[in-house]
């Protein structure tokens, strides 16, 4: 099956970075530069036969690149990341002219404080928002606003952008970077946070004053993570509106 013209164009890998034997990154460039905001997604696709399989990815780079980052984690079962798994520098898929997704950084209520509460991958939108932020900042344009982004991962080295984000919290005051793992002991030397994001969540949330009148939370990656966090800011006094989600699948039902 052709891709459609007016509706895809065609993605090359420029690079590609593993993480883990089951998480990567990649940088593609595009035929015709991609508009979106931080926190959106692209809907990428490969022809099988008759058959075109796609898939949304949340984007990891700034608006501002010139190519454009996926972080992936390997789906055994998955439909796309498997076939994206198998591809190199050089290689090709489709992606949708379009981005999407209101998954983006709250500017319209006026809160100077944003949460951002992500596992794995899920950190992909907040890194966007985070590199263009800092180039906003670096330009004196950032508007005052405080950043904390709370990244949770089994093991220490699944998080992935663990270096960028700790850079970026060491040089702009605005952001803070709170990476922790539920399985320290496979890392010895860990000295972040350790748990699961419900176990700190309202502890790092109380801690810096973050209260709901003045600030925007986010959660984005597993869905039960993103259930029970919604749970814990809804009984802290957060209105829906003010709690974004991002759900990267749904889980499979039993019985």
């Amino acid at each position: 099956m052709a891709a459609t013209p007016d509706k895809f164009q065609e993605a090359k890998i420029v690079s590609r970075r593993d993480h883990t034997k089951e998480l990567w990154t990649i940088r593609v460039a595009l035929e015709e530069p991609l508009t979106f905001r931080p926190g959106q997604y692209a809907t990428l696709g490969m022809n099988t036969g008759t058959k075109r399989l796609e898939r949304a990815y949340s984007i990891v780079s700034s608006p501002l690149e010139s190519e454009v980052e996926f972080f992936f984690e390997l789906v055994q079962d998955g439909a796309l990341t498997p076939k994206l798994y198998e591809l190199g520098e050089g290689d090709t898929f489709l992606m949708r002219r379009q981005a999407k997704g209101l998954f983006t950084l709250d500017t319209k209520s006026g809160h100077p404080n944003h949460y951002l509460v992500c596992t794995v991958t899920g950190v992909a939108p907040y890194v966007s928002m985070a590199r263009t932020l800092a180039w906003e900042a670096e330009r004196g344009t950032l508007p005052g606003i405080r950043l904390v982004v709370l990244h949770a991962a089994s093991r220490s080295w699944e998080l992935a952008y663990h270096d960028e984000l700790t850079h970026l919290a060491q040089t702009f005051p605005w952001i803070e970077y709170i990476p922790m793992v539920s399985r320290p002991w496979e890392h010895t030397g860990w000295r972040g946070e350790v748990g699961r994001v419900e176990d700190v969540l309202r502890k790092h949330l109380d801690a810096r004053g973050f209260d709901p009148a003045t600030t925007t939370a986010y959660v984005c990656g597993h869905p039960t993570m993103i259930e029970n966090a919604k749970g814990i800011l809804q009984r802290r006094g957060f209105n829906k509106e003010f709690v974004r989600e991002e759900v990267y699948w749904v889980p499979k039902k039993h019985g």
